[in-house]
């Protein structure tokens, strides 16, 4: 079967691409306006980009609702600073509350009983919850489409990188330890160390 993108309406569009990447991982973007109000909300369209400089995006698509920009990306736009917090199972169910579009003013860490860290280097505080966090530094912001199902890539540097002691040793992060959780398509999610396997990395051609 061929299907041509531009043929459908948005909404099979995006099931398309979130049936086809996956698993993924899941940002959980904590962000303040210019009057100090806080917010959390997940993105599954995450990804890193490079390690020097330490960059990394995501992409939040326009709320499908009234095809509006969702409170994150105006948060973001506004102060240029924003905390990825990696989501583990611990605070998947908070997670996925945060995915409720509440009104700018609705303190999400509030509704659904995540506690706020101070930040260092940015403002918007972190998940206290979360074992993984990422202080970023708005780069740029590049804005696709105009109506719903259009997005935005917002891609920052990270200036800091907050890791729990539990999870650091010899430089790395103890993948089991921090028991990351992927979205899948529709309501399913999952365990990223449940079935796990090693391929050996070549580095030259086999003779």
């Amino acid at each position: 079967m061929n299907i041509e993108p531009h043929t459908l309406p948005w909404q099979d569009a995006y099931k398309l691409l979130i049936g086809s990447i996956l698993p993924r991982p899941i940002a959980f973007v904590s962000t303040v306006d210019e009057d100090g109000n806080v917010n959390v909300a997940p993105f599954s369209f995450f990804t890193g980009i490079c390690a020097d400089p330490l960059m990394v995006c995501f992409a939040p698509m326009v709320r499908g609702t009234d095809g509006g920009k969702k409170d994150t990306l105006k948060n973001i736009e506004a102060t240029k600073e924003f905390v990825i917090n990696i989501v583990g199972e611990d605070i998947v169910q908070q997670m996925n509350d945060c995915s409720i579009e509440y009104s700018a003013e609705i303190d999400e860490f509030v509704q659904v009983g995540l506690t706020k860290e101070a930040s260092i280097k940015v403002k918007p505080p972190r998940v206290k919850e979360s074992k993984v966090h990422l202080e970023c530094e708005l780069h740029e912001v590049l804005h696709f489409g105009e109506n719903k199902g259009a997005g935005s890539l917002v891609i920052g540097k990270v200036v800091l990188v907050h890791v729990d002691d539990e999870l650091y040793y010899d430089g790395k992060i103890d993948t089991e330890k921090l028991n990351p959780i992927g979205r899948l398509a529709g309501q399913s999610y999952t365990r990223a160390i449940a079935e796990t396997f090693v391929l050996e990395r070549k580095t030259s051609p086999q003779k």
